[in-house]
């Protein structure tokens, strides 16, 4: 379980602070696929970084008993400066993967051949993409986070990525924000919307998605 206990999650500005989270409640149980809604700006990527422990909140308690993956499609956890390879090799060893069996996925999924060898600030936003989920897909989380879009390269890519997180979520929970409900649709069996920094939750997918479009 993941449960978020009235989380508020405060910037400091050169006057005053500005909260992005404002007494956010959330629980998500094992085998829920929840969806998160939200205009550009609303707090959705803020709020995925207090879940993983990115970030901590300003006030109020999160809980986790799962172990949880980055926000899958961000960069956090990759050093550009290494080689592809060398990052899955941290990554294997940070999470105890065997680390052999890590870059074997890592090379076989992302398809990026010799550029595996390549420090990744050298890599195009295309490639980069694909590292990035390869290296999240490398790793048996409980639970996934996924921020935004899911697209990370040409249509064939883009297809296997749908399929391998597909066959994760019939044993995995999952936690994605997007302000495209096309992609929550596609994935999630829940939705909540995130407003000027609230959450409110919705049991019925379709419902959500309508209020999002009212807004």
């Amino acid at each position: 379980m993941i449960q978020l206990q009235d989380v508020w999650k405060a910037y400091p500005l050169p006057r005053g602070k500005r909260d992005v989270l404002r007494g956010i409640n959330l629980t998500v149980n094992r085998g829920d696929a929840v969806g998160i809604l939200g205009r550009n700006g609303a707090g959705k990527s803020t709020l995925l970084r207090v879940v993983s422990g990115v970030e901590k909140p300003s006030e109020g308690r999160v809980i986790r008993d799962m172990s949880i993956s980055w926000p899958l499609a961000t960069g956090y956890g990759v050093q550009a400066s290494l080689t592809g390879l060398a990052n899955a090799r941290f990554i294997a060893r940070i999470y105890g993967q065997p680390v052999n069996q890590t870059v074997d996925f890592v090379r076989e999924f992302s398809e990026l051949g010799a550029y595996l060898n390549m420090p990744v600030r050298t890599y195009s936003a295309g490639m980069h993409g694909r590292l990035l989920f390869a290296l999240s897909l490398a790793v048996d989380f409980d639970c996934y986070l996924i921020d935004e879009s899911t697209s990370a390269g040409d249509a064939r890519f883009n297809e296997r990525v749908k399929s391998a997180l597909k066959e994760r979520l019939s044993r995995s929970s999952l936690i994605m924000v997007s302000h495209f409900p096309e992609h929550i649709r596609m994935y999630c069996r829940s939705a909540a919307i995130l407003n000027r920094g609230t959450l409110k939750t919705y049991e019925n997918l379709d419902e959500a998605i309508a209020a999002y479009y009212a807004l």
